[in-house]
């Protein structure tokens, strides 16, 4: 494995904001619920798609839940319906030195039910990334669904738990990528999950984590430059086997949209579709996924 931390620092330039490789341009019915966190505490949920130029949407109301400025990082939030039109939403949340489950339910007419913040454990203060992968088919399927959830720590080591019955259970550690700045899921399959990220260098790569222990990451590098304005990633699946991909910079509160294909190193096909119209001011930003056994990403 080539350590992300032995990447080339190259020279600092503006956001990309045109194709990087030949591709077809992403049908308009590729979009994706961009969620955030904003300074008040609220969950914001906003639809951007993948419109000439891309656009987003101004969101449903606001759903106050935490403390303002509490919570630190967020993990992407599952959307699961249920009968009457109240809809379940669920995910994890960084506050303080803790980490936490969090789930609330709305109405049918959107508004919020119930709040549940339960805290799993602490030792938190120190991360920079967190994000959950779960793969889960349909009842009959005979798929066995699993969960694991990933954190990135400031030191550069990628650490990983996967859930069971009683709780979440460490399942390896591994050092390497204190150069990240944002990482997101594109792949989840029985046998592994893929990550996409950039660096503070301005790369772009894939990170493969096998299911299987020890824990073993594969690295391959996409892109060499351009791609360091970025905080945050948020990547959707487009297609059967390409990803919508959202970089916003928080600096200037923008954000970038990019059609790519199927992941292949330094051949995948990066499509930019340009500059999002409208703003990304929030604190913290994550993608709202369907019901995970619907949740499919394919992208490597």
């Amino acid at each position: 494995m080539t350590a992300l931390a032995g990447s080339a620092v190259l020279a600092l330039g503006i956001a990309p904001t045109s194709a990087q490789g030949a591709g077809a341009a992403a049908s308009e019915a590729c979009s994706a619920r961009v969620g955030s966190v904003t300074q008040q505490g609220e969950h914001l949920i906003r639809g951007v798609k993948a419109t000439t130029p891309p656009s987003v949407s101004a969101g449903a109301p606001k759903v106050p839940l935490y403390a303002p400025g509490a919570v630190r990082l967020t993990s992407y939030f599952e959307d699961y319906p249920g009968s009457g039109g109240v809809t379940t939403r669920n995910g994890m949340v960084v506050i303080g030195d803790s980490l936490y489950s969090s789930s609330y339910y709305l109405d049918a007419g959107g508004e919020s039910m119930e709040h549940s913040l339960r805290r799993v454990g602490g030792g938190w203060s120190n991360f920079t990334q967190l994000e959950r992968a779960v793969f889960d088919k349909p009842v009959g399927s005979g798929i066995v669904p699993r969960a694991e959830l990933y954190a990135l720590r400031k030191d550069g080591v990628l650490f990983r738990w996967h859930h069971t019955d009683a709780g979440w259970r460490s399942t390896g550690s591994y050092p390497g990528f204190a150069a990240v700045k944002s990482m997101a899921v594109i792949s989840k399959t029985q046998t592994y999950d893929t990550f996409i990220a950039n660096t503070h260098g301005g790369a772009l790569y894939t990170i493969r984590i096998p299911t299987s222990s020890p824990m073993k990451p594969i690295v391959r590098q996409i892109r060499t430059r351009t791609w360091q304005a970025f905080e945050t990633l948020v990547a959707e699946r487009c297609g059967q086997y390409g990803t919508l991909l959202l970089g916003i910079d928080k600096d200037t509160g923008t954000g970038y949209a990019y059609a790519v294909g199927h992941a292949n190193g330094t051949a995948t096909v990066i499509n930019g579709l340009g500059k999002v119209n409208g703003t990304f001011t929030d604190p913290l930003h994550f993608r709202l996924s369907v019901v995970s056994y619907y949740d499919w990403l394919n992208g490597e």
